[in-house]
């Protein structure tokens, strides 16, 4: 442990970004809080979840896009690396800007829980943290165990996650505040859990 309580890292950025190249395309790695983490798969009704999400974005926002498997170097010192199963952007943001993107400009980051054990410490807990460190406006959480979609906003830079959080039950409707600023019908998101 170091003096604040945190993680010695198991490895340097750079290390983590060797190893990241390295690891097939099928084997998804992300470093956060100084671990390296391996993200699981998606399956094909988190796949369709992410399909009608992507859809439902460019319907209320043409100018917007929704880019799955981008990197992001998230945390206080952007040292850490997440690759978030959605992001939502200003049309044609991430041109240029290689695997691990800055997050400026970045309207929302989306997860949909895999069915795993590291759900609940990376998704519900060290995403939001690192994003929130990050800036980005939104986090928005598909959660398929708890069968609810959360809206985390108004990040909170120093501390880390998120100051304001809506949690809604799937068949609610679900306000994404701005900068996003639409609505979305959850009630098809039963049809996508176990």
């Amino acid at each position: 442990m170091t003096g604040r309580g945190e993680r010695t890292p198991q490895m340097s950025v750079q290390e983590f970004e060797e190893i990241a190249a390295a690891a097939p395309k099928t084997v998804t790695l992300e470093f956060l809080g100084g671990r390296l983490e391996v993200k699981k798969g998606a399956d094909g009704d988190r796949g369709t979840v992410l399909c009608r999400l992507r859809r439902r974005c460019l319907q209320v926002a043409p100018e917007l896009d929704l880019y799955q498997g981008q990197g992001l170097r998230v945390e206080e010192r952007r040292e850490g690396r997440a690759r978030p199963d959605a992001v939502l952007v200003p049309r044609g943001h991430f041109a240029g800007h290689g695997e691990w993107a800055e997050p400026a400009g970045t309207l929302m980051a989306v997860e949909v829980t895999a069915y795993d054990p590291d759900t609940d410490r990376l998704n519900r807990h060290g995403k939001p943290t690192a994003y929130g460190q990050s800036g980005i406006p939104l986090y928005l959480l598909i959660d398929r165990d708890a069968c609810t979609v959360t809206v985390h906003s108004n990040p909170d830079r120093h501390v880390g996650g998120y100051r304001d959080l809506h949690v809604a039950k799937f068949g609610e409707k679900v306000s994404l505040p701005g900068p996003v600023g639409f609505e979305l019908d959850t009630e098809i998101l039963k049809n996508y859990v176990r």
